[in-house]
């Protein structure tokens, strides 16, 4: 599964848009980049919808919100949800304050999405739970928020991945298990960002978004534990995570991806 959708992604090399925080748009844009896939950052209120209409799926990530980006937000959403092009919804440091609350609430009315993909205690607070978060690190375990997910999967439909030791990823009756990955990937800021980047380029280029999902979160961790034989610190970690996502062969994913179902 993870090695066809690889190559899949490769030969196509989707265009993904994405309306997402300051602090990582450049590391984003560039694990987009060495995964095979074409970054656009576009949030200008003017030309989201357009953008949309070009692009294969549509990323959401709320980190730095201002009033012009949430309206950017909801537009393209919305138009998103017209044309059938997949939403990826990342609810960074949901539950962290009563704005950040309220705007992901208005998101949700406007179109279901397609993948929710964070932390723990953001899909605990997504789901209503009352949690006590640290800006927007995780307080929460992912295997405790299993419950959460599987009532966010079936409010709206979704596919909904958590990251954590081991990323859950549930639809409905489905879940998956991916056991990859580092420690040393929390140390780096925007790890989790790049992961719903590219769970869109996966969604973009696969027609099940369950197995887009799958896919994602089994190439962020195998490309961790390959950078870690190289890179113990942070800073020399970060571009060795890049240069991994470039080199690894779909055969090479398939063989390291530690995966199961339920």
């Amino acid at each position: 599964m993870v090695e066809t959708n690889l190559e899949k992604l490769r030969a196509t090399a989707p265009l993904v848009h994405n309306i997402t925080n300051f602090v990582v748009m450049n590391f984003t844009a560039n694990a987009l980049l060495a995964v095979g896939a074409s970054p656009v950052m576009a949030h200008a209120v003017e030309e989201v919808e357009d953008m949309v209409s070009i692009a294969g799926a549509l990323v959401v990530n709320i980190g730095t919100l201002s009033a012009h980006w949430v309206e950017a937000m909801k537009l393209a959403m919305k138009k998103a949800a017209e044309l059938g092009k997949p939403i990826i919804l990342d609810p960074v440091g949901a539950g962290a304050t009563p704005y950040r609350n309220k705007v992901l609430t208005e998101l949700l009315e406007i179109a279901p999405p397609t993948i929710i993909r964070g932390n723990g205690s953001e899909i605990l607070a997504l789901a209503g739970a009352s949690i006590q978060t640290k800006g927007v690190d995780s307080t929460a375990d992912s295997t405790d928020s299993i419950g959460a997910a599987q009532a966010l999967s079936a409010r709206f439909g979704a596919v909904v991945s958590v990251s954590g030791a081991v990323d859950v990823i549930v639809q409905g009756s489905r879940t998956g298990w991916v056991s990859n990955g580092v420690p040393l990937m929390t140390k780096v800021t925007g790890m989790g960002c790049a992961a719903s980047a590219i769970a869109g380029a996966f969604a973009a280029i696969c027609g099940d978004p369950f197995e887009a999902a799958v896919s994602a979160a089994a190439a962020m961790g195998v490309c961790g534990e390959l950078a870690y034989r190289d890179a113990k610190l942070p800073g020399s970690f970060q571009i060795a995570f890049l240069d991994k996502l470039a080199e690894v062969s779909p055969a090479h994913l398939g063989e390291l991806s530690k995966i199961k179902f339920e």
